[in-house]
């Protein structure tokens, strides 16, 4: 079979448009590869590059996530790049579309349907039953982009040669081959065949979630009805969920013609940005180097600009594209204006509909413009300065997105230029986050039989009439809590986090959600939902004690539910203006019997636990003096249908004054 290993095929364009702008936006290596993981395209463009004679015989790549440590970002970004470009030059028909539609979602369901079946039968790498359940029927897709009838008919009828082909061309070994090969044989034909073909055959069957999918759990690895229909019914409500976040429609008429206009302006934009910058001269001291950029910036946007420069405090009118610049200084420290509130939250501000202060009108005067937007330039974690651009109140979220896309790339070429420090995306740096995330991964190992023990202990306590015993059993629960937690706040430790005084609360919930939903929440019998807002929500607080707070009331929450049923919800909401400060709410409800009579005189002071009737014990003490010490506030109601911690956690940015 005559076949190129490095590929040239479609992908939906919201999962290449996605990717990309994670990559300019700087993500961290595991969303990256999140995103990259859903399309068998880019799978398959990286796993040729990452097993290619490039880099000499070593060790077999079978996975994004070690390809991305081989071939470090800075070429895993390019390569995305490059892959982008080439899906412009895909020309797909109505008909087409809905195809690689189609064929997006049941090769991610077969994919993760492979890493659940994997990690249920012990199979020790998860990750390649993921890639080959990506990749196993890849021929569908050369298809797909194949002109010719009988060509396109050739690779649909042979696409377990076509898999098994591609997987050998890349070395990802014969039991990799192999489950490409068998992937439709008779599961009575594969009771004793290798573990990894199982997985493949077993998941390709299953994610057409028919009646021979659930027959063949049964027969080739012994898997119940029950339990077979609850990991069709999970992988399908994750595949949805996926789809979602991408902005994939899965039901109904499809055509990527939108997407793929959009991913069009998205790869002409950073081009252009590139391209202004490349005339930029980065050499020389920072101070020098900065104001020198501000004709690219106007290239690049086509509207006039102003440079600050930032140090000691103080911003200063560096330069500008519209003739004579005047002296102007101003200090540093917020003062109203969008200029000193860009420099200080980090992020673009846009004067918009409000009410201007003096030196916002003072540069609506220079800029000659109806409006303006601020925009810094962050280089290692500091701001040495600010642009000043010219807008309309019409045009200002593009030329945001366009501005923000040059002065990422500006900090990014500085950073390399003047610092001479490693770029986060070298490949020790992604070794290191590797390990840490193994770290973490066995944590949560670790944190599920504590879970079960606790579990047992209170089956136990509720089944003993002796008071003094019944005592002795909650000691023991809580020392396993405060066990558990310290696990939960070690496997989200980072030693590589900067700033210790700030921390995305959306962020945090995101990652603790997860390990959160194995620990407490995996029985299925309760369910965990996020419903998080779309502003910022970086807290003026550190890591760990939110950590702490979210962590206690959750299990909390978690144990007051009915056996089965119930639900604890996290919702955020930001800004939220109470007392003259600026909050970022988070909400913690459930849906369970409520906090008794004996317990809420007493809420947050220390008492005996009492956790299988209500929220209790020494967790709230804690976190009341946690929200204390941050000069936060909480509040809570319960009642039959359940109880809610209402949490109003100080924002970034707020300054305290003599009245807080």
């Amino acid at each position: 079979m005559d076949l190129a290993p490095d590929l040239q095929l479609p992908s939906l364009p919201e999962v290449t448009l996605r990717a990309l702008e994670a990559c300019h936006r700087d993500e961290n290596y595991r969303t990256i590869s999140n995103i990259v993981s859903m399309d068998t395209a880019l799978v398959a463009r990286i796993l040729a590059l990452a097993n290619s004679a490039l880099y000499g015989p070593g060790t077999r790549i079978t996975s994004v996530d070690q390809a991305l440590t081989r071939l470090g970002t800075r070429r895993f970004h390019t390569l995305v790049l490059t892959a982008a470009l080439r899906q412009l030059l895909f020309e797909l028909g109505g008909d087409e579309w809905q195809q690689l539609r189609d064929f997006w979602r049941h090769s991610l369901t077969t994919a993760l349907t492979a890493r659940a079946l994997a990690t249920l039968t012990r199979y020790p790498e998860p990750d390649e039953a993921f890639m080959l359940g990506m990749l196993h029927n890849i021929g569908e897709l050369i298809a797909i982009k194949t002109p010719a009838e009988d060509a396109k008919q050739y690779y649909l009828n042979q696409q377990n040669e076509v898999a098994a082909a591609l997987v050998d061309a890349w070395g990802l070994g014969p039991m990799a081959v192999d489950a490409m090969r068998y992937q439709q044989a008779l599961p009575t034909e594969l009771r004793d065949a290798g573990h990894l073909v199982k997985l493949i055959s077993l998941a390709t069957r299953l994610a057409l979630s028919d009646a021979a999918g659930i027959a063949a759990a049964a027969t080739v690895f012994g898997l119940s009805e029950e339990l077979t229909r609850e990991i069709n019914r999970r992988i399908a409500h994750e595949v949805a969920g996926m789809a979602t976040s991408m902005g994939i429609p899965l039901e109904g008429d499809y055509d990527g013609d939108s997407a793929t206009q959009q991913l069009k302006q998205t790869i002409l934009q950073q081009a252009l940005a590139n391209q202004a910058l490349g005339l930029a001269n980065l050499n020389g001291p920072l101070d020098e180097v900065l104001p020198e950029t501000v004709n690219s910036l106007t290239l690049v946007t086509g509207l006039p600009a102003l440079c600050f420069s930032h140090s000691d405090d103080t911003l200063v009118l560096r330069s500008g594209t519209m003739g004579h610049i005047p002296q102007l200084a101003t200090a540093a420290q917020p003062g109203g204006s969008v200029l000193t509130e860009a420099l200080h939250s980090r992020a673009p501000i846009s004067l918009g509909s409000r009410t201007p202060t003096v030196l916002d009108r003072q540069l609506l005067s220079l800029l000659k413009s109806p409006s303006l937007l601020a925009v810094p330039v962050v280089v290692d974690g500091r701001c040495p300065g600010v642009f000043a651009l010219a807008t309309d109140r019409d045009s200002a979220p593009a030329i945001t997105e366009l501005a923000t896309l040059f002065t990422r790339q500006l900090a990014t070429a500085l950073a390399a230029q003047h610092h001479g420090q490693p770029l986060p995306d070298e490949a020790d740096d992604l070794g290191r986050q590797l390990a840490r995330e193994r770290i973490r991964e066995q944590i949560h190992e670790v944190s599920n039989p504590l879970t079960i023990i606790r579990q047992y202990l209170f089956q136990l306590r509720e089944k003993l009439n002796d008071g003094e015993v019944q005592q002795e059993l909650d000691v023991i629960r809580e020392e396993l809590d405060r066990a558990a937690n310290l696990l939960l706040q070690m496997s989200q430790s980072d030693s590589s986090e900067g700033d210790t005084d700030r921390v995305d609360l959306n962020a945090e919930l995101k990652n603790l959600a997860r390990i959160l939903d194995d620990s407490l929440f995996s029985d299925g019998q309760h369910q965990l939902g996020l419903e998080l807002c779309d502003q910022p929500t970086t807290l003026q607080a550190g890591a760990a004690p939110i950590r702490q707070i979210i962590i206690n009331l959750v299990r909390n929450a978690a144990e007051s539910l009915p056996e089965p049923g119930g639900e604890v919800r996290l919702r955020t909401l930001a800004p939220v203006w109470q007392n003259g400060r600026t909050w970022v709410e988070l909400e913690i409800s459930d849906t369970g019997t409520g906090i008794p009579d004996s317990v809420r005189d007493r809420l947050f002071a220390p008492v005996q636990t009492t956790k299988g009737e209500g929220h209790s014990g020494l967790g709230l003490s804690i976190v009341k003096q946690l929200m204390d010490d941050m000069e936060g506030i909480i509040a809570c109601r319960t009642g039959p249908e359940g109880t809610s911690f209402r949490l109003l956690l100080p924002a970034a940015g707020h300054e305290n004054t003599e009245t807080d």
